[in-house]
């Protein structure tokens, strides 16, 4: 899929409008064309749970930190984050990451084929800090460890086999991995304020025990053509693995990752950007820059990213209006939902369920502003395909 420069999409009072020009190849933008609203439509009052959805969408909250999981006994972890969807038989699973240290880990939640919770269980134990992550094309969860020196560990949804650590996959401050099956490469996000974007090579694509870890090497533009130079210490001691190649590309504070169609988008929560590499020609674009629509837009502090089957991408905000917003593949960018009273929030791992019909995702902290606070919810509605 070829997506045109989203810098020209904004949304203004809930309506999406584009604007003329693109302004990161130097030209002014010109006044708002005719508003109009997103492809789902304005957002409602807040129902029962405090989201505001468009029409035809509903919300129900599927677990709460310190909690036990409905019909299970399981109690459901704190500060929950990343996640991923896996389809299982004709029901599915949704893994969470929990951002607490010590302790961190992972839990999951397994439905039946109508949505009903049949079990709730840990599948990730006595890490740290355990913020986004990636699913594998073999069906493990990447769980990253978001402090120095972190590590990512490999993991079973289902919870029978044991988690793994992947010291082959780097040390540092890991944020997500989003997988690449057509270059078998995993492509990995570093949260610091000059952060780097890597990729992971395994010597055998489906075993992470081993490969090589290189680094985007770039300009200093958001634009242009970029190389992979293999970074020589993956360890990152003494040396951060950041520091350690001449001409890598900084980016600042690296968050949520996507790939799909010889793309892969990654967001940088520091500047409020959504970058775009396209694979197939190895060049590197801005996709959408807050500061560059001067506040018009509604999507502010870019944090986790998914997409859908329609090609729209859908990025969760660490601060903003909390809202998850979308970015249409023709150049909209729109708020497709917000959770009313949890300003001391941040949302957090969005994902779809295999058929696409349902998003799930957390407010991490929900009402009371704390990790113990976490609140996990699932959106039903006529999603595009």
């Amino acid at each position: 899929m070829e997506r045109r420069n989203l810098l020209r999409a904004a949304v203004l009072g809930g309506s999406a409008a584009v604007f003329g020009g693109t302004l990161w190849r130097g030209a002014a933008y010109a006044a708002p064309a005719q508003p109009g609203p997103g492809p789902y439509g304005a957002l409602g009052s807040p129902d029962a749970n405090g989201i505001r959805l468009p029409s035809g969408f509903t919300s129900r909250v599927i677990a709460r930190s310190g909690q036990t999981v409905s019909g299970t006994s399981y109690t459901w972890h704190n500060a929950p984050d990343g996640g991923a969807c896996y389809a299982d038989g004709s029901g599915w699973i949704y893994v969470s990451n929990s951002e607490i240290n010590p302790s961190g880990g992972a839990s999951a939640v397994k439905f039946s084929s109508s949505g009903s919770i049949t079990a709730a269980y840990r599948i990730l134990s006595s890490t740290r800090q355990n913020c986004a992550g990636g699913k594998t094309p073999w069906n493990t969860w990447l769980s990253c460890e978001e402090v120095s020196l972190g590590y990512v560990y490999e993991t079973d949804p289902w919870g029978v086999n044991a988690s793994v650590q992947r010291a082959a996959m780097g040390r540092f401050k890991h944020e997500a991995a989003a997988a690449d099956p057509v270059r078998q490469v995993i492509y990995l996000t570093e949260d610091e304020t000059n952060g780097r974007f890597y990729r992971f090579v395994p010597t055998t694509w489906g075993n992470l025990s081993s490969g090589t870890l290189q680094v985007m090497v770039a300009g200093s533009g958001t634009s242009g053509s970029f190389t992979w130079a293999n970074v020589p210490d993956p360890d990152g001691s003494p040396t951060a693995t950041r520091s350690q190649v001449s001409g890598s590309k900084s980016f600042n504070g690296g968050e949520g990752c996507h790939y799909a169609d010889n793309t892969v988008w990654f967001t940088t929560k520091g500047d409020n950007r959504v970058w775009q590499l396209n694979l197939t020609s190895n060049t590197y674009e801005l996709a959408y820059d807050d500061s560059l629509v001067n506040g018009t837009a509604p999507l502010t502090g870019v944090d986790n990213i998914t997409g859908s089957s329609s090609g729209d991408l859908f990025v969760a905000e660490d601060g903003g209006n909390m809202e998850i917003c979308l970015i249409t593949p023709d150049d909209v960018v729109a708020s497709f939902l917000r959770i009313d009273g949890q300003s001391g929030s941040e949302i957090t791992g969005p994902a779809f369920s295999p058929a696409g019909t349902r998003l799930y995702f957390s407010s991490q902290r929900g009402t009371s502003g704390s990790s113990s606070g976490g609140i996990t919810y699932e959106v039903t509605g006529p999603f595009r395909s």
